[in-house]
C-alpha cells in the first residue's frame, strides 16, 4: 500500500477532524476562528460529519451569554486500527481506537524461530483473536501500519537489509503484501524511528512541538526528525545512519563494513559485548561469575545484572558508553536544533545514571548553551511509542 498522505492536500473534512482529534473536545466557534469557513459550510460539514459517524456531540459548552454552544469530538468507535512494531530483540502489535487509545497490546521476544513466516502467522493469528475478543466487524479495521528496523522501501513494503535479526530470512521481505495477503487488512510500512516520533509527538501534541529529535541506543543506534511538524524523510530511508557517524577518527569499527571510531562501535549492545568479551578474554574475570559463564557467552543481560550487583568495571563500561552518546546526541543538536529530544532503546532505560550522563554531556558540548536549551526525555510511550505511531500513520493517511 502507497502512503496515502504523502503530497496529498487534505480535505475540508480532514482538517476539521484532525482539529478535533488534536483538541479533544471542540466548539464550532473555536472551529470558526481556526479555519476560513463560513459560519453556514461549518455547520453543514459538521452536521454531515455527526451523520457519517466521524464526529459526535458531546454535550453542552459553558455559555458566554447566548445559547450554550454544542461541543464535538472524534467518535473512538468509528473504526480501529492494529500497529506492529518489528524489531530485533522484541516485537510488539497493538490495537487502537479512532482516539488512538490503545485497546489491546501485544508484545514477543524476537527469538531464532521467529523468521518472516512466523512473525506472519503469529500476528494474523492474534489480529484474528482481538477482532473476535472485541466483537468487531472487520470491515471496521481501517489498516496495519508496520514499524520496521530498516533499511526499508517505503513505498513498496519491503524491508531490505536489516542487521542482526536473531532468525533467518530477514531480506528483502515484502512484508505488506504478506500481512494483507494474510489478514486482508491494508498495510503500510514506515521505519521504527520515525514511527516512535510519530507516536512521541503525538502524545506530547499539548506541547506544540514543531521541531523534535528521536533517538534509540539499544542493538543499534536509529534515529528519525521532525521539523515543522513533519517527519524528515531525506531521498533514502537508513534509519540506523546515526551509528556511522565518525566521533573518533582512529577509533575502533563495530562491524566490518562501518566507518572505523563510528558512534555504534562505543554506543550500542553489541559494543558492550564485545568490549566485555575482550576483556574478560585478556583475564577481567569481574563478569564471568565465578566461572558459570564464558567469556564468548558474556552478554548484555549478564552486564545489566553486574551493574545491578555494584559491579565498579561494569557500571564503568555503561557510563563510558553514556559519554559517547553524549557526544553523538551534541553532534546531532548542534546541525538540527530541536525543541525535544526524546531517547529510548534498552541503553537510555538500563539505569538512570546512563540517561543523565548522556544528557550532561549533550548540554556541555551543544554551542548555544546555555541560551539554546533543548528539552530532554524518555517519552510518554517509551516501547509503545513503535506501535501506536504505526498506527497512527494510517490514522493520518486516512481518507475523510
Amino acid at each position: 500500500m502507497s502512503h496515502p498522505s504523502m503530497n496529498k492536500i487534505p480535505s475540508s473534512k480532514k482538517l476539521i477532524y484532525t482539529r478535533v482529534a488534536e483538541q479533544g473536545v471542540v466548539s464550532k466557534a473555536e472551529l470558526l476562528a481556526a479555519f476560513s469557513f463560513t459560519s453556514s459550510s461549518l455547520t453543514r460539514l459538521l452536521d454531515d460529519m455527526v451523520a457519517e459517524r466521524l464526529l459526535v456531540t458531546s454535550g453542552l459548552g459553558p455559555s458566554s451569554g447566548g445559547r450554550r454552544p454544542i461541543l464535538y469530538e472524534i467518535n473512538p468507535g468509528y473504526g480501529y486500527f492494529f500497529g506492529l512494531e518489528i524489531s530485533r530483540r522484541y516485537s510488539t502489535l497493538g490495537f487502537f481506537d479512532m482516539k488512538m487509545n490503545p485497546m489491546s497490546l501485544i508484545r514477543w521476544r524476537m527469538d531464532e524461530a521467529m523468521t518472516p513466516e512466523q512473525l506472519i502467522e503469529y500476528v494474523s493469528n492474534n489480529i484474528r483473536s482481538i477482532i473476535h475478543d472485541h466483537k468487531i466487524d472487520k470491515g471496521q479495521i481501517i489498516g496495519i501500519g508496520i514499524g520496521a528496523v530498516g533499511p526499508l522501501d517505503r513505498q513498496k513494503g519491503i524491508i531490505l537489509r536489516p542487521l542482526n535479526f536473531p532468525a533467518a530470512g530477514w531480506e528483502d521481505v515484502p512484508i505488506c503484501a504478506m500481512l494483507e495477503e494474510k489478514t486482508g487488512i491494508p498495510a503500510m510500512l514506515e521505519n521504527g524511528a520515525n514511527a516512535a516520533l510519530l507516536g512521541e509527538h503525538w502524545a506530547m501534541r499539548g506541547e506544540n512541538l514543531q521541531h523534535m529529535l528521536y533517538v534509540h541506543a539499544g542493538v543499534g543506534l536509529r534515529s528519525a526528525m521532525m521539523s515543522y511538524g513533519q517527519i524528515v524523510h531525506g531521498s533514502i530511508d537508513m534509519e540506523g545512519s546515526i551509528g556511522q557517524m565518525i566521533i573518533q577518527t582512529d577509533g575502533p569499527r563495530l562491524e566490518e563494513r562501518g566507518n572505523y571510531g563510528a558512534l555504534e562501535a562505543f554506543v550500542s549492545v553489541q559494543a558492550l559485548e564485545k568490549q566485555a568479551r575482550a576483556h574478560a578474554k585478556m583475564g577481567r574475570a569481574d563478569l564471568l561469575q565465578d566461572g558459570l559463564i564464558a567469556p564468548d557467552k558474556l552478554n548484555y543481560d549478564a552486564l545489566l545484572h553486574a551493574v545491578a550487583q555494584q559491579n565498579g568495571y561494569a557500571r564503568e563500561l555503561l557510563m563510558q558508553s553514556a559519554v559517547y552518546f553524549g557526544i553523538g546526541l551534541a553532534n546531532m543538536i548542534n546541525m538540527f536544533h530541536p525543541e525535544k529530544i526524546v531517547l529510548g532503546g534498552v541503553l537510555v532505560s538500563s539505569t538512570e545514571p546512563f540517561y543523565q550522563t548522556a544528557i550532561e554531556i549533550a548540554q556541555k558540548n551543544t554551542y548555544y548553551f546555555p541560551d539554546y536549551r533543548p528539552s530532554f526525555s524518555k517519552g510518554a510511550l517509551k516501547e509503545d511509542a513503535v506501535a501506536a505511531g504505526s498506527a497512527l500513520m494510517v490514522w493520518k493517511g486516512m481518507d475523510i
